[in-house]
């Protein structure tokens, strides 16, 4: 979607049997007729889901297993720049469309394998769904509250991060093409960019041998940085370094001795000591409204946020003045 967004054809190949799988990904649904209410928005066989994440493309169906249908998508191969595919490793050779075939085709042809493990070791013919590798590869592990079962992250994550990665590996074979003349083939899969995706996590145990943890919306070598209750909702507070936590304590709770307070004069302290911390800072921001402090934070150099619903977020300013969403009628 992203290539379609930045210009490209992209021409979408789904199977003969009901079309993407995400087409029935519902409710909600797209409405009918765009006069239609959004109340009513169950009743087109157009998920919500599938509309997400593919803005721009056209689609075709191809029967894979007919003579003809082999000969669409080899005219097709022969001319185009780059073919995605998502199924198990494997299964496309067998119908005469893996790489080394396509290669053969269009010698210039930038071939993107997606799935669920990669193409080789013991997992590769595995499917693989976003929900399983959160699980699989740590990422929900680490997702929810301390004492609490694992939660799976409210989007789909690993999904998006691994189409993020094979975007860039994709831009980053036709520059190559360019100077080579010819294409590569792109092995991209959901477990390996979760496992990418883990980040300083991964560091931690791969440097230090530190196990991790589920700390809610707590960051495990930060504090204070999380979410923290007011009056009325939730703010995040992510005081990142001893200067912005000063700002904090002074500007914002006026409570500048927590400054000096040895418990707290550095982020180790800090988060040897982030229960009686957090403790300490929400029995201030309770006795207020979430606007109140709001206003309090805003200039104070310390990075805040309200914890904003859906609608919230669409309706935010910043949103707004950066035309995120556009609205066309077709």
């Amino acid at each position: 979607m992203l290539l379609a967004d930045l210009g490209a054809d992209v021409i979408k190949v789904e199977s003969i049997t009901g079309g993407d799988d995400t087409r029935s990904w519902s409710p909600p649904s797209a409405p009918l007729s765009i006069n239609a209410p959004r109340a009513s928005a169950h009743l087109s066989p157009e998920s919500a889901y599938f509309l997400a994440v593919n803005r721009n493309k056209r689609s075709i169906t191809v029967n894979f297993k007919t003579t003809e249908g082999l000969e669409i998508l080899h005219k097709l191969i022969a001319k185009v720049d780059v073919l995605v595919e998502n199924f198990i490793p494997g299964r496309l050779s067998k119908l005469g469309l893996g790489w080394e075939d396509c290669h053969k085709l269009n010698p210039r042809l930038v071939y993107a394998s997606i799935s669920g493990y990669g193409q080789d070791g013991p997992y590769k013919s595995y499917p693989g769904y976003d929900v399983v590798i959160e699980a699989e590869a740590g990422l929900m592990h680490i997702t929810g509250e301390a004492g609490r079962p694992p939660c799976k992250v409210g989007v789909a994550a690993t999904d998006i991060a691994t189409g993020l990665y094979a975007h860039g590996a994709i831009m980053a074979a036709l520059i190559s093409r360019e100077g080579t003349g010819q294409g590569v083939w792109i092995d991209c899969n959901l477990f390996e960019s979760q496992i990418a995706g883990l980040a300083n996590i991964a560091s931690n145990y791969l440097i230090a041998g530190q196990e991790a943890s589920r700390h809610g919306t707590a960051h495990p070598s930060i504090a204070p940085y999380e979410a923290f209750e007011c009056k009325d909702g939730y703010i995040m507070i992510g005081a990142g370094n001893n200067k912005q936590f000063a700002a904090l304590a002074e500007k914002v709770l006026d409570i500048p001795d927590l400054v000096t307070d040895v418990r707290f004069a550095t982020n180790a302290s800090r988060v040897a000591n982030r229960d009686k911390l957090k403790e300490i800072v929400t029995e201030v921001l309770v006795t207020r409204d979430r606007e109140h402090w709001l206003k309090k934070f805003t200039g104070s150099g310390i990075p805040f946020g309200p914890i904003n619903n859906i609608k919230q977020t669409f309706d935010h300013p910043q949103a707004k003045a950066r035309g995120i969403v556009t609205e066309i009628n077709v």
